[in-house]
């Protein structure tokens, strides 16, 4: 199984997103969702479903952010 920063991602109700990227990112992405699907043994998931995930861990484990947020109270 290969070890990557994120894991299944839940099923939830879809958000939409506009957003452009580089084809090369793209390519990056549909690789890393089609890794992840099959070391979940589920199908790889769309693009802006990654995108929310891999923004979500980014946001989750960004320590000064924890402690902007903290100090701000929200």
């Amino acid at each position: 199984m290969t070890k990557l920063k994120l894991g299944p991602i839940a099923d939830d109700k879809p958000v939409k997103v506009m957003v452009e990227l580089p084809a090369s990112l793209h390519r990056d992405l549909t690789a890393y969702a089609e890794i992840l699907g099959r070391d979940a043994g589920q199908r790889p998931t769309d693009a802006p479903r990654l995108i929310v995930a891999m923004l979500a861990r980014f946001m989750a484990t960004d320590r000064g952010f924890a402690r902007a947020r903290r100090s701000e109270g929200g």
